[in-house]
């Protein structure tokens, strides 16, 4: 079934519109997907690696009967990463609450996509399944209204169209907390059309998928044979081999010195002076790899965990070892305690230290599964 929310775009970008704001409804009714039941990831062993594996065969196999996993599956592409130890979380003081306490953590050997799933990958997929993105299907009113309080009035119908989030530089400086100042929802916007109607992504085959869902990267996993990593797995990766660095690359800032990763350099969100060359979304391996080889795990775009997000998890391992830790078994967000999120990871093209800091390896950031923009991803892992 498909989600229509009554929030301004997505909990990780936008905050809350309370619903009883209703006279600007048509800016702030958006369609954002498929809804999952939080109880479907439950499991008795929860700590083992077995179970998380499990679980993503067994919610791939009940969300995609249809899609038949490729028979050329291999791990092309892809890194294998050896398993060990390291601490997770802050490395800073830009660390927020969600980041700590930092905890030992124990994750086994994996193989993990150097790069960020391209267009012209996702686009393969497309053609062998014909599958169809939350962003290019349009809702309905019978679906939107299970998921509304009582008597919430129907919006009109030109609410009811296809699209997704689109990023809007702004021509000056603005209110940081008000993001629907940058974001807006575009009829037509999907992977195929990142900038809504009449934009498309030809000659940008390099370049990775966006306004994708955490369901449509489920999806693509099970066709490829993969899975999605967890936040533990992300950010082990994520650090290349290093212990207790800010970044993927050490400690060096995220501006100085030689371009690093692609963020945003100036003043957000009206101002992008380009020092790493670019406006917008870089084709993959544009910057340097990690210390495992890996592209892009800072900056681009955000990338999707397997986890639920829960502000308080990592203080459920304090003082022991998190072992191949899979996530909460729910999610929970203060600051939108009704709707469930998964982990994003990596931060995008549009992070900046003024904002967001999202390129820090540590920084944990959480969205709707339901809910694609132009500026999130995913890269897969397999065993």
């Amino acid at each position: 079934m498909q989600r229509i929310c009554i929030t301004i775009f997505n909990p990780y970008i936008v905050r809350n519109q309370k619903i009883s704001k209703m006279d600007n409804i048509k800016q702030i009714i958006k369609p954002i997907g498929f809804f999952l039941l939080l109880g479907f990831l439950s499991c008795k062993n929860e700590d083992t690696r077995k179970d998380y594996v499990l679980n993503q065969k067994q919610m791939q196999d009940s969300l995609f009967p249809k899609i038949i996993m490729r028979s050329d599956t291999n791990t092309e592409g892809m890194v294998w990463i050896n398993g060990g130890e390291y601490l997770m979380g802050g490395d800073n003081e830009q660390a927020d609450r969600d980041e700590y306490p930092k905890h030992a953590v124990r994750v086994n050997g994996f193989w993990i996509d150097a790069t960020e799933v391209t267009n012209a990958q996702f686009q393969k997929f497309v053609e062998a399944t014909g599958y169809v993105t939350i962003a290019e299907r349009v809702p309905t009113w019978e679906e939107m209204k299970k998921l509304l309080p009582p008597n919430t009035p129907k919006p009109p119908d030109s609410a009811f169209v296809a699209g997704s989030l689109v990023f809007q530089k702004t021509k000056n400086a603005v209110n940081l907390n008000d993001y629907g100042q940058w974001w807006a929802f575009v009829k037509g916007a999907n992977w195929r059309h990142p900038r809504g109607e009449g934009s498309d992504i030809k000659g940008k085959e390099n370049i990775p998928v966006v306004h994708i869902s955490w369901q449509d990267a489920m999806a693509y996993c099970k066709w490829t044979g993969k899975r999605l990593p967890t936040e533990a797995e992300w950010e082990y990766a994520g650090r290349g081999g290093q212990h207790g660095k800010i970044y993927p690359w050490g400690d060096e800032k995220v501006d100085e010195g030689k371009s690093k990763t692609n963020s945003w350099q100036g003043k957000f969100p009206y101002l992008n002076t380009k020092t790493d060359g670019f406006e917008g979304i870089a084709p993959v391996k544009s910057f340097a790899p990690n210390g495992y080889g890996l592209y892009d795990m800072a900056g681009n775009v955000w990338e999707w965990c397997f986890d639920w997000y829960h502000t308080d998890y990592y203080a459920t391992f304090q003082n022991k070892i998190a072992d191949n830790p899979q996530g909460p078994l729910s999610s929970f967000d203060p600051d939108e305690p009704y709707t469930p999120k998964k982990v994003v990871r990596g931060g995008s093209f549009l992070c900046n230290d003024g904002y967001c800091s999202g390129y820090r390896v540590a920084r944990r950031m959480k969205s709707s599964m339901d809910t694609g923009l132009d500026h999130t991803g995913f890269r897969c892992v397999k065993n």
